[in-house]
């Protein structure tokens, strides 16, 4: 899929239009749940970006109050969905306030870059695998056939992803980033558990959207992307004027820090 020229913004719910063949969605968040290895608490992320990724077609909802209302459009606006969102006064006003900044966002026709490809046999398991890869920032695609040009193509059932691997996803995607290696990623993200990214290019430049699934913001987040880029255009929601710290590039790769990321933000890198 490609990210469109005309960009596709979320919509708010008038009341009793609510349409019959929507796809509910979960409110965007972070759960924090005991881990019992180490005695702390490890975020779990409510994140819907794979079933946008699995639904390009279908139109989403979302029922959501307060600052989740910015969390919903930003998540919708990031992987292109046709999206709506139901909320109260309050919601109403962060909605507007997210909309008049994603409406400064330029139009770019950019395709989705992936390391991965998944085989979707629309199974819940491979549902759970996506949504874990997602969660992850391990970039992947949805495909019919098994793609030569990508390090790793994923087919549950196969002979290398037995059935039996499914059961514990967490596992097979921690065995599906071991084959792609984290030196090969197409982006990867340092200081933080509950930010997920997605990543678009073409052959002049790339865009990094950046959502942060916590409720405080995540200050000194490190970025690394596959690709030479001389410079980089933040947007940052809630910012004014935005600045990329400690800009570097090592002939392969680009880094760069966003110094805070409260809700949202889009990056935009030209070579």
């Amino acid at each position: 899929m490609m990210f469109a020229a005309i960009l596709l913004l979320p919509r708010l719910l008038s009341p009793g239009a609510e349409p019959k063949d929507a796809v509910p969605l979960a409110p965007p968040r972070v759960q924090y749940r005991f881990n019992e290895a180490s005695a702390t608490r490890s975020p779990w992320i409510d994140a819907n970006g794979w079933r946008m990724i699995r639904a390009p077609s279908r139109t989403f909802l979302y029922h959501v109050t307060g600052d989740a209302v910015a969390l919903a459009a930003a998540e919708a606006f990031t992987y292109g969905s046709d999206a709506l969102i139901a909320t109260d006064a309050s919601g109403t006003d962060v909605f507007n306030r997210m909309l008049d900044f994603l409406r400064q966002i330029p139009a770019a026709d950019l395709n989705p870059v992936a390391d991965i490809g998944v085989l979707d046999d629309a199974s819940d398991a491979a549902g759970e695998l996506m949504n874990l890869l997602t969660r992850q920032n391990l970039l992947y695609k949805l495909e019919n056939a098994p793609d030569p040009s990508l390090r790793v193509n994923v087919r549950l059932g196969s002979k290398e992803y037995p059935s039996e691997e499914a059961g514990n996803p967490s596992l097979l995607a921690h065995k599906i980033r071991s084959q792609v290696g984290d030196e090969n990623r197409s982006l990867r993200i340092y200081g933080s558990e509950v930010v997920i990214a997605r990543f678009a290019a073409n052959g002049r430049q790339a865009r990094v959207y950046l959502l942060n699934y916590a409720n405080r913001p995540v200050r000194g987040l490190r970025v690394r992307v596959r690709g030479a880029y001389a410079r980089g255009e933040p947007r940052v929601f809630g910012v004014a004027s935005a600045d990329l710290e400690d800009w570097s590039r090592d002939g392969s790769a680009t880094e760069f820090t966003v110094s805070e990321l409260g809700t949202y933000a889009v990056i935009d890198l030209f070579r």
